[in-house]
């Protein structure tokens, strides 16, 4: 099941009055607990007389495929009918469907965010319909003590070392933000301190998983002899080895990757959401070494093409105008290829539209270097796709498979609830067809604001007193960043919530060409009028980015919010003691 999973994604399907955001930010720290036994675990101190008791047969006859589809699940010698919330799982239904008509525990030790409060169980008590038989759960608790006991019980056994210098949401599996006084201290963010969010345990490769590690490249939609034509599917994929990758050309992107989630925190303060309670640290910025899309796909092209099933030595050369000439006569040629889909070592799957992945100008790579080193187990080694522009989710990880397609990945992370901005009305899934709201892609623009500090007064004196009400200067720095390789032209600075704006001078990041735009840009502003709080202590400044389309941030999240938290880009406010 998906970290989130059960964790306030339907309200009004649950009746939940408790504050979902915050009962989420406590239990978003992390975890090493990963199973108890049905003895501790239980849900119901209480136990209810009235409700019957089933066999594990019984609810294994309950998974969904029945006459009347309902779904049960047990944990902890409870039953739960499941049913009416999977639409509302946060990490899709396809993921909650994996303990259809069967016990929960083994799920969870895999996504252990659950253990680290008792929310979600809190949140199934509604869902509770009888109890397991003894027997069957003294079996569930037998099989579960074997597996945590054995050589590969934990699958979070061999996690790589993370910076202490992270803000850790959750470390199984590890969503780790930046924290704002290291978020621009680089422009280019050292990989130790990158933030990291993770969906599964990370993959760990010997020396003879990486010499054997081929990457399937999927072109059947191209083929003549297709599968919907009757032909042999397996001779349209190739299988290419990280070093015929490598033997292409390489090129570099400097791009920034934000969270979907980033500033979730913002969206909880109003009405809780379900996910990691972001700051505004799920963003970083890194320089990507590897190949272009293209050439990787037309070096598949060529190994199909050999009788040898192998790629010559040195891979053939194309002139850009060659090479768009040829992408025009594809599209031309095959107008149902439409989308371009990857499938990670750890089973995540993800999808961009083919415009994107194709376009010269796009910069769609497949990297294998990251700050001009290999990339690291955390980033997505040996090799991830970098897209440029869009959110960091499609931007996958270990990548294993890339597959020309006339439809768009299948799974949570693309079709599911995990990452749509449903509208602010919407608390339950069953009320929207998710099928026709389209998933985050290309983003809009966000800002941030990591340093703020009184100006030094002339006198000579120590700072003076400060009143309420009253205007003094301060000075800022942050950043601020627009999807779609859009530039940033602008970044507003105010003190007095909007009565005036002072303008802020771009700095790092200011002179990317329009239309390539991918990375942050960093700005300062050297004095800024602003109202002391109530305190006597503080400010509160907001800043709003402006991208070369004239985009700009809305300065209330009230009608962006959503029940997953993604995408608020309001105006960015900070309170800071000066």
């Amino acid at each position: 099941m998906a970290a989130s999973a059960l964790i306030g994604a339907s309200l009004s399907l649950l009746g939940s009055s408790m504050n979902i955001g915050q009962c989420e930010a406590e239990s978003s720290k992390h975890s090493n607990k990963s199973y108890s036994k049905s003895s501790d675990a239980s849900m119901n101190d209480d136990i209810k007389d009235d409700l019957p008791t089933y066999t594990m047969a019984q609810v294994s006859q309950n998974n969904g495929k029945g006459r009347d589809k309902r779904v049960w699940m047990t944990y902890g010698g409870n039953v739960y009918d499941t049913t009416d919330f999977i639409p509302n799982h946060p990490g899709g239904s396809e993921k909650i469907l994996l303990a259809a008509g069967g016990p929960v525990e083994p799920h969870w030790h895999l996504y252990r965010q659950h253990f680290a409060s008792d929310l979600p169980q809190k949140l199934m008590e509604k869902m509770l319909i009888g109890y397991l038989d003894p027997v069957d759960q003294e079996k569930v608790d037998e099989d579960m003590e074997k597996l945590t006991d054995s050589e590969d019980g934990d699958p979070y056994a061999n996690e790589p070392i993370r910076s202490p210098l992270l803000i850790v949401h959750g470390d199984t599996p590890m969503n780790a933000e930046v924290p704002a006084e290291i978020l621009e201290r680089e422009y280019i963010t050292p990989v130790s301190e990158f933030y990291i969010r993770h969906h599964h345990p990370v993959p760990m490769l010997s020396e003879k998983d990486v010499e054997a590690f081929r990457l399937e490249v999927d072109l059947s939609l191209l083929s003549k002899g297709n599968a919907n034509k009757g032909g042999d599917n397996q001779k349209s994929v190739a299988k290419l080895s990280l070093a015929q990758i490598k033997s292409l050309p390489k090129v570099e992107v400097t791009t920034t990757l934000q969270c979907s989630g980033n500033r979730r925190s913002g969206f909880n303060e109003l009405r809780g959401t379900s996910g990691t309670p972001w700051g505004q640290g799920a963003i970083s910025t890194a320089k990507w070494g590897g190949a272009r899309l293209v050439d990787v796909l037309m070096l598949a092209s060529e190994q199909l093409a050999d009788d040898d099933g192998d790629v010559p030595t040195e891979p053939r050369r194309e002139s850009l105008v060659g090479t768009l000439q040829k992408l025009q006569d594809l599209i031309d040629q095959y107008p149902n290829l439409q989308h371009l889909r990857f499938e990670s070592l750890d089973g995540m799957l993800a999808s961009i539209d083919i415009i994107k992945a194709l376009s010269p100008f796009g910069d769609v790579i497949i990297a294998y270097e990251m700050n001009d080193e290999p990339l690291s187990r955390d980033h997505g080694f040996p090799l991830r796709v970098i897209v440029p522009g869009y959110a960091a989710v499609r931007n996958v990880k270990w990548l294993s498979k890339l597959e020309l397609a006339e439809e768009q990945a299948e799974g949570a992370w693309q079709r599911g609830l995990n990452y749509k901005v449903l509208p602010p009305s919407v608390l339950d899934a069953n009320e929207v067809d998710l099928d026709q709201m389209p998933g985050l892609g290309e983003v809009s623009v966000f800002s941030g604001i990591t340093s703020v500090s009184r100006v030094e007064e002339n006198n000579g004196d120590e700072k003076r007193r400060m009143v309420p009400g009253e205007t003094v200067l301060v000075k800022a720095r942050g950043w601020a960043w627009a999807g779609g390789g859009r530039k940033i032209v602008r970044v507003d600075l105010t003190g007095n919530n909007g009565k005036s704006w002072a303008n802020t001078k771009l700095t790092h990041g200011s002179q990317q060409p329009s239309g390539r735009a991918w990375a942050w840009v960093f700005w300062e502003s050297p004095a800024v009028p602003a109202t002391v709080c109530e305190d006597g202590k503080s400010v509160e400044l907001s800043c709003k980015g402006v991208d070369s389309s004239f985009n700009t941030q809305p300065e209330s999240s009230d009608g962006m919010w959503n029940v997953r938290g993604l995408a608020n880009n309001s105006w960015f406010r900070l309170k800071h003691r000066v």
